[in-house]
């Protein structure tokens, strides 16, 4: 844990796990995600198993749910249920860890994964807070497919309006979805200034795999007021391992058994360099 670059590798083996254990899952969205989320939870959000239930605790809503893998394992190695629990039943009949976020798991504010809604309900959390006076934050992770969702760009409007520092929006830039390139599927790559354009502060982190960049950009998110921040985090999706990156054909996969190997053998020389 005082590495928490080489953690990241410890982690995205047991998203692997978990994916061929369950025999499915977004293996290449978790793979891209993953640093953000690790980010958040050890190191920036006030949210532990001990005060889940604080009025004071920072919220946090997956939006683009079907990474959902990445997630658990972060909630798993923070302590808020069993990593052994989630790898042996993740997406198995009648498991409570299903292929989306499930809120009756400890630690979970929402169920998500339709996309566009992540934003909208972060708002509603973080204009709450400001009435409420509390100083908790929000944060929501989405992923950039998801932006062609008219409901996101409804949220940002409503965001700057009200000036909600308290409120960070993180996108994951891998640049591929479920159909191919975003670029082609629906081009949308002037996001600095479609989000300055609603009222945000936007901070573009070039290396969005960065744990050292991630954090930097969340302090900096912290220490803006006045405006909602948008954190552009442009990831690579399946990063990690050679087999996988900016492949859109991994974005639901399950890895062969080959294919495991050759994973795993880059996520530990990855490890190792960290070290």
């Amino acid at each position: 844990m005082d590495n928490l670059t080489a953690f990241s590798y410890d982690l995205r083996k047991k998203v692997v796990e978990m994916i061929i254990e369950g025999k499915g899952g977004h293996i290449g969205g978790d793979m891209s995600v993953i640093d953000i989320l690790i980010t958040l939870y050890f190191k920036q959000m006030n949210i532990s198993p001990e005060n889940m239930d604080d009025p004071n605790r920072d919220r946090f809503v997956l939006s683009k749910g079907h990474s959902v893998e990445a997630y658990y394992a972060v909630l798993a190695a923070k302590g808020f249920f069993s990593m052994e629990d989630v790898i042996a039943n993740f997406s198995k009949f009648g498991s409570k860890y299903i292929g989306h976020p499930n809120n009756k798991l400890p630690g979970i504010e929402m169920n998500s994964g339709s996309l566009g809604h992540g934003l909208p309900v972060c708002i509603g959390m973080a204009l709450a807070g400001k009435m409420d006076t509390r100083d908790y934050r929000v944060y929501t992770v989405m992923g950039d497919g998801e932006l062609a969702e008219g409901s996101v760009w409804e949220g940002a409007m409503a965001a700057g309006h009200y000036k909600l520092d308290n409120l960070c929006a993180v996108i994951d830039r891998n640049r591929l979805q479920i159909s191919g390139s975003t670029e082609d599927v629906m081009h949308h790559d002037s996001q600095i200034e479609r989000w300055q354009s609603f009222g945000w502060h936007v901070i573009d982190v070039k290396n969005g795999n960065s744990i050292d960049e991630l954090d930097a950009a969340f302090n900096e998110a912290k220490a803006t007021k006045g405006q909602p921040s948008l954190v552009l985090a442009n990831t690579v999706k399946g990063c990690g391992s050679k087999v996988m990156e900016n492949v859109a054909s991994w974005h639901h996969h399950v890895p062969t058994e080959e294919e495991a190997k050759q994973i795993f053998a880059d996520f530990e020389e990855r490890r190792e360099a960290c070290i």
